[in-house]
């Protein structure tokens, strides 16, 4: 990845010299890519006769900011002022938001909103989360080793899986324990949560980084993208970010999506610690939409999604600092994340419904197996020769130990899973024939 190009200076109010040619390409593209940079601008192919910067002029001149944040107030320095337009692009996703599943309204269908269910796939997203935002940051481990590290509540074994751990960690006392207000107290607790342990200052966990600390946002083969503001700023910018967070901020009406995703971008732009930034900043998103009711958050994981464009979020990043503070870029590309999101927990959801019909059928039969061990059934099936522990069946589902247990137990006494033992741990193993075995019982 490397900085775009900065776009042209322009002075908007004169328009004579942009041509009819130009206006009605403009259109055109505009219609294609609704918020284009000058980055992607400047690589398109012109008309004969038309220069970049005539589009350029045209499309600026339609951009009216809706609302300025300021990031940092004048008076000790320089202000630090940004903003973001109002598209139409913006107000569709939040509305269709809105009316599928704000303010606490689950795209689930009914059959799945039992709190069983609502349990097992809020924990699946709670993993998910933990994983790859931790593997944004570099963490190098398989999703299936971390998924058995939380499932059987092990310890880590390493960095990579410590880093992984305490996002697990977080990501479910906030949802447990959410804080009613932001306070810079609050944010430095969060950190040190992430970040205890993953760090190679261990003593940079939970505090601002300070003036000797050089941090910079680097590329591996360290190109600077980015340079946050100076050590001695962070107090004051962090207290403003949480008037922000918290709608002390006064100002016109910021829709609460549009807040949180200011807030991500906010502490991460500000990088005010030595490293867990990017960790911190989707812990603070996901705070902020809880808070405002969006339930439906505890079923998604966004960096999920981030992990599958990294570069396209580094650049949603870069295009808001390079083209006057704007931050339009973040918001959008945000929103299409969130869009996917959504759409990629509703699919889940069918797959889940369609396997559990399918199970339904093959355990009419066997009504006497309970909701947890059908789930766990259901995946034994698809997976001839797994494992399960007692402990990581009551992660799974949130159960105490003994519940567990029995579950397990119950299925190997109808001959469904094999006992064995690793260590002092019990492991149920899958039959290599389980679905034969699961028809013979009666």
């Amino acid at each position: 990845m490397r900085i775009p190009q900065s776009p042209p200076s322009v002075k908007l109010g004169s328009s004579e010299e942009i041509s009819e040619l130009a206006r009605e390409f403009s259109r055109e593209l505009l219609a294609r890519k609704h918020y284009i940079h000058w980055e992607e601008l400047r690589r398109q192919r012109m008309p004969d006769g038309v220069k970049a910067e005539e589009v350029w002029k045209f499309i600026k001149s339609g951009r009216i900011p809706y609302a300025s944040i300021e990031f940092h107030k004048a008076g000790s320095g320089t202000a630090d002022v940004f903003h973001y337009i109002q598209t139409s692009s913006m107000l569709r996703r939040l509305h269709d938001l809105d009316r599928s599943c704000g303010l606490g309204l689950l795209p689930l269908p009914r059959d799945v909103l039992t709190e069983e269910r609502r349990t097992r796939y809020m924990i699946r997203s709670l993993i998910e989360e933990s994983i790859t935002s931790s593997q944004l940051e570099g963490a190098a481990t398989t999703r299936e080793m971390a998924k058995d590290m939380i499932r059987q509540g092990r310890p880590p074994r390493d960095g990579n899986e410590r880093m992984i751990m305490n996002n697990y960690l977080t990501m479910e006392f906030l949802r447990r324990e959410p804080p009613s207000t932001l306070d810079a107290e609050t944010i430095l607790n969060i950190h040190l949560r992430i970040a205890s342990g993953v760090l190679e200052k261990p003593d940079a966990a939970g505090r601002l980084r300070r003036s000797d600390e050089d941090v910079k946002v680097v590329t591996h083969d360290n190109n600077i993208l980015h340079v946050p503001p100076p050590a001695d700023q962070l107090k004051a910018r962090m207290e403003n970010m949480c008037r922000f967070a918290n709608e002390e901020a006064g100002g016109p009406f910021i829709h609460p999506v549009i807040r949180a995703i200011i807030l991500h971008f906010w502490l991460a732009y500000d990088h005010p610690f030595v490293d867990g930034n990017g960790r911190t900043a989707r812990a603070l998103f996901y705070w902020s939409m809880l808070k405002a009711g969006y339930e439906i958050f505890e079923f998604i994981s966004i960096s999920e999604y981030l992990l599958k464009a990294p570069v396209k979020y580094g650049e949603a990043f870069l295009f808001t600092e390079t083209d006057g503070k704007d931050l339009t870029y973040f918001i959008e590309h945000q929103l299409g994340v969130i869009e996917a999101a959504v759409s990629g927990l509703r699919d889940y959801v069918q797959i889940q419904l369609d396997r559990q019909h399918m199970l339904n059928e093959l355990l009419r039969a066997q009504a006497h197996f309970n909701y947890r061990q059908q789930a766990l059934l259901s995946h034994a099936i698809r997976h001839p020769g797994w494992s399960y522990t007692i402990k990581g069946h009551q992660l799974s589902h949130g159960v105490s130990l003994m519940t567990a247990r029995n579950d397990l137990i119950g299925l190997e006494k109808c001959g469904l899973l094999i006992r064995g033992k690793t260590g002092k741990e019990y492991l149920f193993i899958v039959p290599p024939d389980v679905v034969d075995r699961v028809k013979r019982v009666r």
